[in-house]
Parts: C-alpha cells; structure tokens; sequence
C-alpha cells in the first residue's frame, strides 16, 4: 500500500488544507485573491505598484493567523504589500549583505571563512515583504540542479576551511524530499563539511511541510556532520499549536533549533511583544538565536527602526528573561563587514582600579579592579 505523507496534524478551522502541498497549491497569490477572502481589503494604487515589484504569496495556514486584515495587523503586515514598500531611501540596495561579489559560484555565497551559504531555490511559502534577497526569491527559476550541486561540492573539497554550510533560499525545506535528499548527500561527500544547516521559515508559515518522513531524512547521520535548523519567527502570534509541533519533530530527532527574529516596525518593536516571542520559543525548546536590525534593502525602509529601539527591547530582554532565552542583537552592515553585535552599554564610568556599572533595574554598582599581587619569592 502507498504511504501517505502526514501533516503534523490538522490546522486550526479556516486555515485551509491539512496537506502542506494542497496549502501551497491554494496559496494567495494576488492582492485580489486576498481581497476575495477579506472583502474589506481595499488595495491602493500604490500598494498594487508593491505588487508588482514584489509579487506576493500567502499560504491560508498563515493568512488565517491575520486578526485584522490591514497594516496594524503584525502578520498582515509581513505578507501584503504596502505603500510604504516604494519608499526610496539613497542607501537601500537589492543585495545589502554583498552576497553577489562574494559568490564563486552561481550558488554559492563566501562571506566568512570558515562558512558558505548554499543557495538551494527561489521559492518561499509566503514572500515576506521584509525579504533581503528579493533579487533571488522575487525571480522564480529553477531549484538548484544535480550538476549545480556537484559543482558545489568540488568547491568545498577544493576549500576544506569550510566546514559549516547553511542550507538557504529561498527556501529550501519547500523543495520535495527528494531534492532535499539530493542536497544532504551532496554536502555530507565533502568530509571537511562538519554542519549543515537549513534557513527555513516554514515552521511559521507552513508547518504541516513537517512530515516525519521529512524529518527523518534531516536527522544527522552517524558519522556524519551535525544538522541544525535555523527557523525564523518574529511575532508570538506565529508560535501555533503547528508551529510547535514542527519544532518538537526536529528537537525530538536530534536537531538542535535555533530561532532568526527581524526588528520590524509595527510587527514586534516594542518589548512586551518581543519578550512573548523570546518566551515562547524557549518554552517550546527553540534558542532564540539571533534579533537581527533590519537590512538596508529595497523595499523595506518602511519597516525599519532606530538601533536605539533595539537597544531599549534588549535591556528588557536582559532584565527579565534567562540567558538562553536571550538573542544576540546583530546588524548586517553594508558591504563585506560581517555580522556586529550590539548590546546596551552597562558601563556608566571607569576610574582608576574600579568601574561603575549599572543594572536593567537602574541600580549602580562598584566594581573594583583586582589589587597587584607582589611577585613570589625567589624559589617558591
């Protein structure tokens, strides 16, 4: 008998097919088809030009998380076009990060030494309008090949400083099992390849994609490089009864998952939001990994904060959460810079053999500087 791919379990009434492939199949693709299921939606002129720049796509799982279905909604505002989206800043860019002087190959983007990023498809469930990579996601080509892939492959042989590949998009986990299976072998040829680790958003926008036979293809192999899953949640709204068991499925088959938030205006800049999402994820045993500031991409000023408002949600995160369920504030800076870490400053002043700091409570503390302790004697 055929063996049917199951979804975690059902989806919540009005979120649509229970089967990940019949979500992507009735996918919104179209600010009419949205305006079909929220015959209050009135698309604008501008918001249709939005479109038209950056199509988009919305799977009914993730449109049935919209509560109010216009831009004061935190999930309406990361799927459907806005108006803001056409705001044209003089450092916005279609590749912030650089990643195109930094490809020796099609597929492949070397920014770090020791790192690289696989480039396995153009296809997202959702095109989220705060995407940095429109110049990849928004174009819709082919996923990447069987001769690509061994091409890749000769690459990292030929460079063995690599040892940690993330596996992105696009996204990769939409691609069917096989393919998936095609890209796992391909990496775990390379001896000198010790992680792999696949970018997926799906975990929030289509987490019935989540079938055992899915994740039992990603768990590592015995002798074989670790497997991670890097998912990416920015609002606790997104932290389904779905959503956590497509994080159960991982964790309970040996792959450790980290969780990517975007600052974005609107939809978790204030910190109450923030420390739900921080919450939540640690609760469902995912580490919130990284808080990244928003890129200075085309299309996305709208949504962007001052780093001071990153900042003050950190202080709060630090305040009131433990270590692990604390991120790493980052920004990605223009060009070949790397990722830099930012953190509120503690320090309020340093003097001669102690420094004053201070506590997220406001609390002031003297530090001292340990006392010079004198040579030993001579034979001891």
């Amino acid at each position: 008998m055929k063996k049917v791919a199951e979804s975690p379990a059902s989806p919540a009434r009005g979120a649509g097919p229970a089967r990940w492939q019949d979500q992507l199949r009735a996918a919104y693709r179209s600010l009419d088809a949205l305006r079909a299921l929220w015959p209050g939606l009135r698309p604008t002129p501008a918001m249709r030009e939005a479109e038209r720049r950056f199509p988009l796509a919305v799977t009914p799982y993730y449109a049935s998380l919209v509560r109010r279905p216009d831009a004061s909604d935190p999930i309406f505002a990361q799927c459907v076009p806005a108006a803001g989206e056409l705001l044209a800043a003089p450092w916005a860019s279609r590749d912030p990060l650089a990643e195109v002087p930094f490809s020796p190959l099609p597929r492949l983007v070397r920014r770090y030494p020791d790192r690289a990023v696989l480039l396995a498809c153009d296809a997202c469930a959702c095109r989220c309008r705060h995407c940095f990579r429109k110049r990849v996601s928004a174009r819709g080509g082919p996923a990447v090949s069987d001769a690509e892939l061994a091409e890749v492959a000769r690459f990292l042989r030929a460079n063995p400083s690599i040892d940690d590949v993330l596996v992105s998009g696009g996204d990769p986990l939409l691609l069917p099992d096989a393919r998936v299976a095609a890209i796992l072998a391909a990496l775990r040829s390379v001896p000198s390849v010790r992680v792999v680790r696949f970018a997926t958003r799906l975990p929030a926008t289509l987490p019935m994609r989540f079938t055992r036979a899915l994740v039992r293809l990603l768990r590592p192999a015995r002798g074989g490089p670790a497997v991670f899953a890097s998912v990416h949640f920015n609002h606790p709204r997104e932290l389904t009864p779905l959503a956590t068991e497509a994080c159960a499925r991982l964790v309970d088959a040996g792959i450790p998952v980290q969780s990517q938030t975007v600052l974005l205006r609107g939809v978790n800049d204030d910190p109450d939001t923030m420390e739900a999402l921080c919450r939540g994820l640690y609760h469902r045993r995912v580490r919130p990994y990284y808080l990244f500031q928003t890129d200075l991409a085309e299309g996305i000023e709208h949504l962007r904060t001052p780093l001071a408002t990153g900042l003050a949600i950190m202080e709060r995160l630090r305040a009131r959460l433990s270590g692990p369920a604390i991120p790493n504030f980052c920004l990605d800076p223009p060009g070949e810079g790397g990722k830099i870490e930012l953190s509120p400053d503690y320090v309020v002043e340093r003097r001669p053999g102690a420094t004053l700091l201070r506590n997220g409570g406001g609390g002031r503390f003297l530090y001292p500087d340990p006392v010079p302790c004198p040579a030993p004697p001579d034979g001891v």
